[in-house]
């Protein structure tokens, strides 16, 4: 599947597509979740599918989710990430995830579920409407330089452009465990917003609980993030 965007992203599309081919990557998405299972079982043993995007646990197609991977030159995945659409209605997120938050654990064995518990943030009461939920995001450790290219805010802005052309989201949120995020994660990949302690989970055997922040973008933060010039991001970012 050929991905497009909306014409406004036209500077970042031209931008990302010469850094991509300089760098011998070539992107590709889908929606068969079966086929992107397969993938991950196959190819990315070191991180388990996300239960968020398990095809057996959600009706998960073409109007409701994608995916995408990377691939280098050789043809080994490099990168993946996957985002579902999420419909509020006339509740916040902090509503929905009141109850709903264990359908987001961490991939990891040994969750206890019922003693972790969410902690409704400022931007859980905000976000309302139309949300795409956005995870899976993996670089692999070893496939030359690629985790050190700066190329994590390629792949992050073309997952939620992405998004915008498929549902025109009125938000894009994820979660991202506080070691990674306290690294610049989320301002990498292109998250303006990012709020502590939303979801803590209690892993068996582990002394301490895995804490998590919040990460999210409305559509005007997603609609700036298209003027800000890939070139200075990506040397930040490297």
């Amino acid at each position: 599947m050929t991905v497009q965007f909306p014409a406004d992203a036209a500077p970042f599309i031209a931008t990302s597509q010469d850094i991509l081919l300089e760098e011998g990557i070539i992107m590709s998405t889908g929606s068969d979740f079966a086929e992107y299972r397969e993938i991950v079982e196959t190819e990315r043993s070191i991180q388990k599918l996300g239960r968020p995007f398990d095809p057996d646990a959600h009706d998960l197609n073409e109007r409701t989710a994608f995916w995408m991977i990377a691939r280098n030159a050789e043809g080994d995945l490099i990168h993946t990430q996957a985002a579902r659409y999420i419909s509020l209605r006339q509740r916040s997120l902090a509503g929905f995830l009141m109850r709903g938050f264990r359908a987001f654990p961490p991939p990891l064995t040994g969750v206890n579920e019922s003693l972790s518990r969410f902690r409704a943030t400022p931007g859980t009461h905000r976000i309302q409407g139309c949300a795409g939920y956005h995870g899976e995001f993996w670089i692999a450790p070893d496939r030359g330089s690629y985790r050190g290219a700066g190329l994590a805010p390629v792949f992050g802005r073309t997952c939620m452009l992405e998004m915008i052309r498929r549902w025109d989201p009125d938000w894009i949120f994820g979660f991202i465990l506080n070691r990674v995020a306290f690294k610049g994660f989320g301002a990498r990949i292109g998250y303006l917003h990012l709020e502590p302690s939303v979801l803590k989970w209690v892993i068996e055997g582990r002394d301490a609980p895995i804490d998590t922040f919040l990460a999210y973008n409305s559509r005007e933060d997603l609609e700036y993030l298209l003027d800000i010039p890939l070139d200075d991001v990506m040397a930040m970012a490297a």
